[in-house]
């Protein structure tokens, strides 16, 4: 198996870090360009598997997509679906398999979807129930499963978002496209809330008209997208490994590109780092952190910011006091266990970390002489268990990380931009 050593560094960070355009923005604006009467261009897109899987499914259901660089361009169809048939691999991609589902509804024919053998495992149960509500004929409530679609023409619809706010996300983005539109009703409070908020940014941006009252209920018009030259900003939960680095090295990582007007939920992982010590200061358009010696532990519920989690737990194994992090049970439904298997790695680095039902304690002891020790971490086919516990090795020598090349899914140069550091 693939290996990555990490290099501890020597001295504070001074540097200003790039990420990649979101994966959350790119793979909802691709569905928007695709349902747009003409055509869309997308710049600063993330190239990488999960959005990689988006633009196959794309292609598969007929439309012609582009790729550039990270510039993309979408020839919209106005709200029809080209292909009267398809089989649809969403790999390993949550966002995909959420948002294609009801994007292959609004077709007229037979959509098999199916995906990488962790995705068959994850949740899609409450998403299909919603759709058949709509009218659309699913064979199954996981992957894989057929489609038999004969359009949705919309009205009122339900869907619970405890164990995802995609389901939510994937209806309302088709909703544009359907004759009637779509009021949709939430019947549980949603996890990852400011997604659906970013859902709702995107879909304006392509000219869409969508409404929320009371933070349950949305409405949708009728009348489609129009083509839009859309420009994607930086990922926040790509960033928020860099402003980790900064936290736990000393020194400061700058972010351009994403600041106080970004509306990415996890860019909020900064505010947790705040209340852990560390410096923050953002303009409209830049997120700086600088570490401040010593971090101490926060008691934080991450229900919104769940994919920073991992990252977080990593910090705070440095801190000099306890954290404990709630309202993340869900999470154990996604790449990996994001809960048991964030505590089991760092156990196998020496800190003292439990699971709970919604989340996990981590309970670090004095860092000199610490209670790491080295290690080959575990990544299960997981891209942000990768990248959050190789920021260990930036203080910590001999840690290794098994299966580096699992953050293609997301971050490619992952482990380039990582090195630069330096």
């Amino acid at each position: 198996m693939e290996v990555a050593t990490i290099e501890p560094v020597v001295g504070p960070l001074d540097a200003t870090v790039v990420p990649p355009g979101s994966k959350s923005i790119t793979n909802r604006a691709l569905v928007a360009a695709a349902l747009a009467d003409g055509r869309s261009t997308v710049a600063n897109a993330l190239v990488a598997d999960d959005t990689e899987a988006m633009v196959d499914c794309l292609r598969r259901l007929g439309f012609t997509v582009e790729v550039a660089g990270d510039g993309l361009t979408v020839d919209g169809a106005g709200g029809r679906i080209p292909a009267a048939a398809g089989d649809l691999d969403v790999r390993q991609s949550g966002t995909t398999a959420r948002f294609v589902a009801p994007l292959a509804a609004l077709g007229h024919g037979r959509y098999r979807l199916d995906g990488a053998p962790r995705m068959r495992e994850r949740p899609m149960a409450d998403l299909v129930d919603a759709l058949r509500a709509l009218g659309a004929r699913v064979s199954g409530d996981r992957l894989p499963f057929t489609i038999d679609a004969d359009g949705l023409a919309g009205g009122r619809a339900a869907v619970a978002a405890d164990a995802s706010s995609q389901f939510a996300s994937g209806l309302l983005l088709v909703g544009p496209a359907m004759a009637a539109g779509l009021d949709l009703r939430l019947t549980s409070a949603p996890v990852s809330r400011p997604y659906l908020d970013l859902t709702a940014d995107v879909m304006r941006a392509f000219g869409a008209t969508v409404t929320s009252a009371g933070g349950r209920s949305f409405a949708v018009a009728p009348g489609g997208y129009r083509a839009t030259a859309y420009t994607v900003e930086p990922d926040a939960s790509a960033a928020s490994y860099f402003f980790a680095a900064a936290a736990i090295c000393g020194g400061t990582v700058r972010v351009p590109g994403l600041g106080r007007r970004s509306r990415q939920g996890d860019l909020g992982f900064v505010d947790v780092l705040a209340r852990m010590g560390a410096e923050v200061d953002q303009t409209d358009d830049i997120t700086a952190v600088t570490g401040a010696a010593p971090l101490h532990g926060v008691e934080v519920d991450m229900a919104d910011l769940s994919d920073t989690a991992s990252t977080l737990a990593v910090v705070a194994a440095f801190a000099s006091s306890p954290t404990r992090v709630t309202g993340i049970g869900f999470i154990r439904a996604k790449e990996s266990d994001r809960v048991g298997e964030v505590v089991r790695e760092l156990r196998r680095l020496g800190v003292d970390a439990d699971e709970e039902a919604d989340g996990f304690v981590v309970r670090p002891g004095p860092f000199r002489p610490g209670p790491f020790r080295p290690a080959r971490v575990r990544t299960y086919d997981d891209h942000r268990m990768a990248m959050s516990f190789a920021l260990v090795g930036l203080r910590v020598p001999g840690v290794e990380i098994e299966d580096p090349a699992c953050v293609a899914k997301t971050f490619p140069r992952f482990f380039e931009v990582l090195a630069a550091l330096r």
